[in-house]
């Protein structure tokens, strides 16, 4: 009994120190609330292509297509 009350105890506080991370990304340097930035995108994921053949190349190669 004990070990569960000491897991969700530990858990309480580790998701309290989770939540002030979010909000302080939301504030400025006085400690006002200002409108959160855009989420990073993910990066372009680079484009593959394929020879005549079939078989992966180079994009740059003669006659290579993307895919």
């Amino acid at each position: 009994m004990r070990r569960i009350i000491a897991i969700t105890v530990a858990a309480l506080f580790l998701a309290a120190g989770a939540s002030p991370s979010f909000a302080a990304a939301c504030r400025d340097a006085k400690g006002k609330f200002i409108k959160c930035p855009p989420a990073a995108s993910a990066p372009a994921k680079p484009t593959k292509c394929k020879d005549t053949k079939g078989k992966f190349a180079k994009c740059g190669a003669p006659g290579a297509k993307p895919i």
